[in-house]
């Protein structure tokens, strides 16, 4: 029997099949706030037995890409709400993800008032696309205080109670592509000097206050972390301990209860493959439901499911151009290959909500 397209039991949630369309960054929140565009992109990919969105702010500080949504104002949870309300309609089930871009992001996409802050005072290499000037060199961001950890993680907790209020069925967080969790994970961005910076167990302190913090404020069966050991998005790069790194928070993660941990493996795209003894050990480590993403077709999505390594399988890129790519799996229809990359982060509907669902001939 195929397990991709069986029935899983998610916490206190039932999905329809194993299938998940894994969160990806797609820049059409107008002034930061979802609109009836991004609904129609979900509703459309509802097929999926679980939907995580793209990254979205838990704070004004986490905006650091233009056009991406939030989660903090009255205006967004009301926008997010003709989200989830679309996909419950179509049967789905919809996590939405919470990304605070840290450093990884320009003033010229702040609201006014927000500040880049990240756990230390050192800017990533690259460039941001800002709207107003186009492409900018990543600034120096400012260190985050004490007092700036303890209102951030009230930030995640303010925001996480009004994910539940939208209508969506869980949190999670973004914990990878060298994003602000991942800033205090990696001695590449955390080079502080007190209980959040230079031992293992103190750079995990803040991803794991998050986790449990957020847990306390929605239950922590509504509580998820997507983790990217050996990327190398926005600056990230391996080091000595990574591998001691990962096991001490998978172990952490799993006392605390954690309800799945989404692991990417972005060898797909360039970066270094993520071991497999890295996977295993997540998987042993963990009771909860391991999602595994990256590169993942049918036939090996499948192969993983059976010999146990995942529970359920991320979907990225191939959802773009493929709405309906579970029915398409399904029943082995072919898989639109058509992606226009120039179209990825625009502001309209054009590579958004035009790829066509499949006609039979």
């Amino acid at each position: 029997m195929q397990k991709l397209f069986s029935p899983y039991i998610l916490g206190k949630i039932e999905l329809k099949n194993r299938v998940v369309m894994a969160p990806m960054t797609r820049c059409r929140a107008i002034g930061n706030i979802p609109n009836d565009l991004i609904a129609n992109y979900y509703e459309q990919r509802a097929g999926a037995g679980l939907i995580i969105t793209e990254g979205v702010s838990p704070a004004p500080d986490g905006l650091g890409y233009a056009r991406i949504p939030g989660i903090f104002s009255e205006a967004q949870v009301t926008g997010w709400k003709k989200t989830t309300d679309a996909v419950h309609r179509k049967g789905g089930k919809i996590f939405i993800q919470f990304m605070h871009a840290g450093r990884m992001g320009h003033q010229d996409n702040l609201p006014q008032g927000a500040s880049l802050i990240a756990p230390s005072a050192i800017a990533s290499s690259g460039q941001m696309y800002t709207d107003s000037q186009g492409m900018q060199d990543l600034p120096v961001p400012r260190a985050m205080t004490a007092e700036d950890i303890i209102n951030t993680k009230k930030e995640f907790m303010k925001s996480a109670i009004n994910a539940i209020t939208a209508g969506f069925d869980g949190v999670e967080l973004h914990g990878a592509n060298g994003y602000l969790l991942e800033q205090f994970l990696s001695p590449a961005s955390n080079q502080r000097n007190d209980e959040y910076g230079g031992s293992i167990e103190n750079r995990c302190r803040f991803v794991l206050e998050v986790v449990e913090g957020v847990g306390q404020a929605i239950g922590m069966d509504k509580v998820a972390i997507r983790l990217s050991p050996y990327g190398v998005n926005g600056g990230m790069v391996p080091y000595p301990e990574i591998n001691d790194t990962y096991t001490y928070l998978a172990s952490q993660l799993d006392k605390l209860g954690i309800l799945y941990i989404h692991l990417v493996d972005h060898s797909a795209m360039g970066a270094p493959e993520v071991p497999l003894a890295i996977k295993q050990t997540i998987r042993e480590k963990l009771q909860n439901t391991l999602i595994l993403a990256g590169g993942y077709s049918k036939e090996t999505a499948e192969r993983d499911l059976q010999n146990g390594m995942a529970d359920l399988i991320a979907f990225g890129r191939p959802f773009i151009n493929n709405p309906d790519l579970v029915e398409r799996m399904l029943n082995d229809w072919p898989i639109n290959t058509n992606l226009d990359f120039n179209t990825f982060y625009s502001a309209d509907e054009k590579g958004y909500t035009d790829y066509p669902f499949y006609q039979a001939k």
